[in-house]
């Protein structure tokens, strides 16, 4: 597998495209996982390139005609360039910077085909130690081709048949009535180790696809579908979408709602539930489109945008009042069941020697228990404007319609 740091480009062109397709629906991210793969398992890569480099030379000594030096010069060419490939898309997935992956996949099956060319050469060259020699070098090859490449078993089908086809062209030009044999062998070789290949990626995808899961569902409310405590700590720390990890300057929001309890206690919590979602969709709608949207539990919420929905506190002001009104719009609970809340917020901007968000919350968390108390000792209903309060160099802020 490849290093967590490296991130492979995509393959564009439609060769590419078609080498590299899995034959079922697979997530973006998952296709940039496999891809990845292509570029992993080194020593199976230089044990390759060994193997037929080493093998070619070996024959072309023994030959040195010009069929055999033509195949040794191509398997020089062409595994050179596949290593300095390598390792220039390597260097430059670590970098985050577009990877040469169409001239990388490409060059696969012109790989295999040399091999086949090898094999082709020594069959008609009427030596049978070069003709073993180079049929063991190839079918050899094939194990490696699938473990290294079973990510695109397309791929894998190609490059096999590349490699061992022109064995059956040779068998059959050869005179030997015993290597009529491979006409046989190679087919079904070819057919059980692409299907081999294909059963591998199926595997492969559904581990992947359920480990994917897996996080996501560790991640997220499984309620209302945004991030929970663990999802919003991991992707403020990391960083999340296109957008930057928290950073100072950023405001954190810290949401609570007023009058949900007694909805919970007049109409079950299966309606509460259905208020808490109907919050959620309520909340996306309002945010950028890279913000983190968490709920802590219960009634709380936090939103942590990377500017798009907010800049600075006066903005992120203006931003919980806007939040406010539309969490004070009626939600419908069931036809002809309905309740409106009201909702306590909490602002915190992180400081400039911020490194952890959990600091972040604690002081957003305050500030709006400061503007809850401070709601509740002036009253609150539906005719109450905004209450401001102060803490730590903090805003608190408060709005909504009460129930």
């Amino acid at each position: 597998m490849k290093n967590a740091n490296e991130t492979y480009t995509l393959p564009r062109g439609r060769l590419a495209r078609w080498l590299t397709e899995t034959g079922q629906e697979t997530p973006r991210d998952i296709r940039v996982e496999l891809v990845g793969t292509l570029f992993g398992t080194m020593p199976i890569f230089f044990g390759g390139v060994f193997n037929t480099i080493a093998v070619a030379w070996a024959l072309a000594a023994r030959h040195p005609t010009v069929l055999f030096r033509l195949w040794l010069a191509a398997e020089i060419v062409v595994c050179t360039t596949r290593w300095a490939v390598l390792v220039i898309a390597r260097q430059r997935a670590r970098q985050g910077k577009p990877t040469p992956t169409d001239f990388y996949i490409s060059l696969a099956p012109l790989w295999g085909a040399t091999v086949g060319y090898g094999a082709f050469v020594s069959a008609i060259s009427g030596d049978w130690v070069a003709a073993t020699l180079s049929f063991l070098s190839a079918a050899a090859m094939v194990g490696g081709i699938c473990f290294r490449n079973f990510a695109a078993p397309r791929l894998v089908a190609v490059m096999i048949f590349l490699s061992l086809g022109p064995c059956c062209i040779g068998a059959l030009l050869a005179g030997q009535k015993v290597l009529l044999l491979t006409l046989v062998q190679i087919p079904f070789y070819l057919f059980a180790m692409s299907a081999a290949a294909r059963r591998l990626n199926a595997m492969l995808i559904t581990t992947m696809k359920a480990e994917r899961e897996n996080d996501r569902r560790a991640r997220h409310d499984g309620l209302t579908g945004l991030l929970n405590r663990t999802g919003l700590f991991h992707a403020a720390r990391n960083g999340w979408g296109t957008g930057a990890r928290m950073r100072p300057g950023m405001v954190l929001l810290y949401l609570d709602l007023d009058g949900f309890k007694p909805v919970n206690d007049a109409y079950g919590h299966e309606a509460g539930d259905t208020l808490l979602a109907q919050v959620a969709e309520r909340l996306r709608a309002l945010v950028g489109k890279h913000a983190l949207v968490a709920r802590l539990g219960g009634d709380e919420f936090v939103i942590l945008d990377d500017g798009a929905a907010y800049s600075g506190k006066d903005g992120a002001l203006q931003f919980a009042h806007a939040m406010a009104r539309e969490i004070a719009k009626p939600f419908e609970l069931a036809p002809g069941i309905t309740a409106q809340v009201g909702a306590s917020i909490g602002m915190a901007t992180v400081p400039d020697d911020a490194t952890d968000i959990d600091a972040v919350l604690r002081l957003a968390d305050a500030a709006m228990y400061d503007a809850k108390r401070k709601r509740k000792k002036d009253g609150w209903g539906a005719g109450q404007g905004p209450a401001i309060s102060e803490a730590d160099a903090e805003s608190a802020w408060s709005a909504g319609a009460g129930r």
